[in-house]
């Protein structure tokens, strides 16, 4: 009997799904996001173009990740000197990439919006609003990965995700 070619491709999405979830990746994604979102915040309480926004993302993007880059290098061979164990450079590098990823995703609506399809204001919605389900989605999937029901794992998702929709209501308040 064949296989359906639709469920092969599902199992190989969620095989990949399932092995970033069980990265350190996970982590460097939800702290560039914490980044990004915090960075989106403020460069919406100062209105600027939308050009600048997206520079400003990707320059923070790439510094962040440099200095992660740097400090975990000089951590891992702090270890390798004292005996201990360390992470491969590679491991690092994929490390530091996440977190520029989550710094710079939000740069992709204002990118939308450079070409005129949305407006910068519903940019900064959906930079605001994908970062928060971003950050609370991750939070569920890791309180159910450590074997947390489902109602508590959405507690505790819940409760990130409202310390940042706080800090996003705030800021509107405010602006």
């Amino acid at each position: 009997m064949a296989s359906d070619p639709a469920a092969v491709e599902l199992s190989g999405w969620r095989a990949r799904l399932a092995s970033h979830l069980r990265s350190g990746q996970v982590s460097r994604v939800v702290y560039g996001s914490i980044i990004g979102l915090a960075l989106v915040l403020t460069l919406e309480a100062h209105p600027t173009t939308t050009g600048v926004v997206i520079g400003t993302l990707l320059a923070t993007a790439v510094a962040v990740a440099l200095a992660e880059l740097y400090s975990e290098v000089l951590g891992a061979r702090a270890r390798r000197g004292m005996g201990e164990h360390h992470e491969p450079v590679r491991v690092i590098i994929e490390d530091c990439v996440a977190v520029a990823f989550g710094i710079a995703f939000p740069a992709t609506f204002f990118v939308v919006a450079g070409f005129g399809l949305i407006e910068q204001d519903t940019a900064f919605g959906l930079a605001k609003w994908t970062g928060l389900a971003l950050i609370g989605g991750y939070g569920y999937v890791a309180a159910r990965l450590t074997g947390t029901g489902p109602r508590r794992a959405f507690v505790q998702a819940a409760g990130v995700a409202v310390i940042a929709a706080v800090l996003i209501a705030f800021k509107a308040l405010l602006h």
